[in-house]
């Protein structure tokens, strides 16, 4: 058993709690004591102790992109084309050194468990790979070697696209996403589930959108999942265009088309659903269902700001995520969303910082399939990290204050002791296992042919 002590420690309650002795019994939490004096046998953990934040939305390799795709102007469209450029330079080998280096970027930044929105498939020309199911066996054994946990949401992607007419062909790129139709999907995807899943790896499915999945296949998708208790994730209303598409090919928002078709429910995530109508919203709500926001992608992109205030009055979850890896930082996600809501509703205060955490630690390990995750309890999975409360951004403030210092100031380079599954991932702000700067720069300049 190993003894952590920690100066102050968030048990889910409005503010910190301070002294708090975490014993960790193998991989789970064996007793959490606050009002305890630290003994010499304690690891001392100075700052803040949280549950393992949760990445609940990530594409690993358009961490890529970062830089790149800054140059000039556009809209989501035009950086799509560059997505797919990179897309079609991966494979198993090099996909595995990047999402290696991704992932323990994450751990840096306090990230526990990873959703991974996985639909890379197959090869460039859309031909299976001899393991049909090789790259989610690299990004699970990226995850591994990093040192966190990760639900592989299995991705059905049929379609080009979605206009009046009904959805159109795959393109060139494109084809690598598919398994061509709903059935042959389900039949990889649960070979990767009986493959892949191990303490650490879990399986999900995903719908990619409305655009790229026919109800028929939506309905498929959803009963796969309901067969399994497996979380389903689909992206929702990120663009406005999205939602003219459906309405123009079936009379209904996406939302709708997803309800009509039985993907909404407890253990669906809408990812973005930036640009929901009210009805929506109540859908959604009463569903009970997560929706995921990915804030810095979300104005990279110019997609908009998502209503966060209104799904939780309507009783939907939120999570977080990093999307398009344009940083890699869970705090500033977190932060986001109130002050985003600030910037659409020009009222302060409509999430507080409880609720957000709430949304980056237990509602995103949830919608990941990782309900033992996310809370510092007895019985709980060891997964926990330690925020500095002494760096020049967040010193300053009081113990009263440690959740709204971590929230609205803190960064994930504040980040300095990360445990999961009772391991040590990160001492000191550096990963224990590997140089992941020196490994990040290797795995892009291998991708992207440069020197």
């Amino acid at each position: 058993m190993t003894s952590y002590w920690c100066e102050l420690a968030w048990l889910g309650g409005d503010s910190a709690v301070a002294d708090v002795q975490v014993e960790v019994d193998g991989d789970r939490i064996r007793a959490v004591t606050p009002a305890t004096p630290h003994s010499a046998g304690a690891t001392r953990l100075s700052g803040l102790t949280l549950p393992g934040l949760a990445n609940a939305h990530s594409h690993a390799f358009h961490r890529a992109l970062r830089g790149r795709t800054q140059v000039g102007g556009g809209s989501f469209w035009t950086w799509r084309t560059q997505m797919y450029a990179a897309a079609q330079r991966l494979q198993p080998e090099n996909y595995l050194r990047l999402a290696r280096a991704v992932y323990g970027e994450m751990a840096l930044a306090g990230i526990t468990s990873v959703g991974e929105f996985h639909y890379l498939h197959h090869d460039v020309a859309g031909t299976p790979y001899a393991e049909p199911n090789a790259m989610g066996a690299v990004l699970a054994q990226a995850a591994a070697q990093a040192g966190i946990r990760i639900t592989v949401l299995d991705t059905c992607y049929l379609h080009g696209g979605l206009d009046a007419g009904g959805h159109t062909a795959l393109n060139d790129v494109q084809r690598r996403f598919s398994d061509g139709d709903a059935a042959s999907w389900a039949t990889r995807a649960s070979a990767a589930a009986a493959s892949l899943e191990s303490s650490i790896c879990r399986v999900g499915a995903a719908i990619h959108s409305v655009r790229a999945v026919d109800p028929a296949a939506i309905a498929t998708v959803a009963s796969w999942a309901d067969e399994r208790n497996a979380p389903l994730h689909a992206h929702v209303s990120e663009q406005q265009v999205e939602n003219d598409q459906s309405l123009a090919a079936y009379g209904v928002t996406p939302a709708a088309l997803l309800a009509d078709n039985g993907a909404l429910h407890a253990s669906f995530t809408a990812v973005h659903a930036t640009h929901l109508t009210a009805a929506d919203i109540g859908l959604l709500g009463s569903a009970a269902s997560t929706v995921c926001l990915c804030p810095t992608t979300e104005r990279d992109l110019a997609d908009g700001i998502g209503p966060a205030g209104a799904l939780c009055k309507g009783g939907a979850r939120l999570a977080l995520g990093s999307d398009s890896q344009a940083v890699i930082d869970l705090l500033e996600e977190t932060r986001a969303v109130e002050l985003n809501e600030r910037l659409a509703s020009h009222v302060r205060g409509t999430h507080d910082a409880p609720s957000l955490l709430r949304a980056a630690c237990a509602n995103g390990q949830r919608s990941l399939g990782w309900h033992e995750v996310g809370e510092l309890r007895a019985g709980a999975l060891a997964d926990f990290i330690t925020v500095r409360l002494d760096s020049v951004r967040t010193t300053g403030g009081s113990a009263g204050s440690a959740l709204e210092t971590a929230v609205f100031a803190a960064t994930a380079d504040d980040v300095s002791h990360v445990v999961v599954g009772g391991e040590v991932v990160v001492l000191d702000g550096r990963h224990v296992r590997y140089d992941v700067a020196t490994e990040m720069q290797a795995a892009i300049s291998e991708l992207m042919d440069e020197e």
